[in-house]
């Protein structure tokens, strides 16, 4: 059974949070980042995140439980959002500390609702190194189908790895 989880905007208070998540290393070969970022460009992007959806093209939202005190355990987001062909890629990162416990895929189903039936989104994709077990079972439990494979498609370190590209239309 999965976790009690809610998404909200992201807040000010939350750049020390993304501060800490998105100059993790280790990371990066899921987001392609290749420099850190500053407290300063954090909140700048705060800033600019919380716009309108139709000027974004992107919608970030924080994962926290949904306990008595509840704290932020991830990130969800849009990005590449196409007004016109109304469809936009997902990403997901949970805590590794919370890794395994329902709570990736509470924060997906909630999200997927969120973006099929308020913002009338009518498709929803992501890219996943073939490697990536969790991520692939994470997506493919809530309807994603793999659709394409794009061959040695991210390098990490020195390997190049296959990447599939999954799909889940809303019908």
């Amino acid at each position: 059974m999965g976790k009690a989880v809610a998404l909200r905007a992201l807040e000010p208070e939350d750049v020390d949070i993304l501060y800490k998540w998105e100059n993790d290393m280790a990371l990066w070969v899921y987001s392609e980042t290749l420099k850190p970022f500053s407290k300063q460009q954090l909140n700048q992007y705060i800033q600019g995140i919380n716009l309108d959806i139709y000027q974004s093209k992107e919608l970030k939202l924080i994962v926290e439980t949904e306990e008595e005190n509840s704290r932020p355990i991830g990130i969800i987001d849009l990005f590449d959002f196409d007004p016109y062909h109304n469809r936009a890629g997902v990403g997901i990162m949970v805590h590794k500390k919370y890794e395994g416990q329902g709570y990736a895929s509470a924060a997906l189903e909630l999200f997927i609702d969120y973006c099929f039936n308020t913002l009338g989104i009518q498709q929803l994709y992501c890219s996943i190194t073939t490697n990536n077990e969790k991520s692939i079972r994470l997506f493919q439990g809530k309807g994603f189908v793999l659709t394409g494979v794009r061959k040695k498609w991210r390098k990490v370190g020195r390997e190049y790895i296959d990447e599939g590209f999954y799909q889940l239309i809303n019908e």
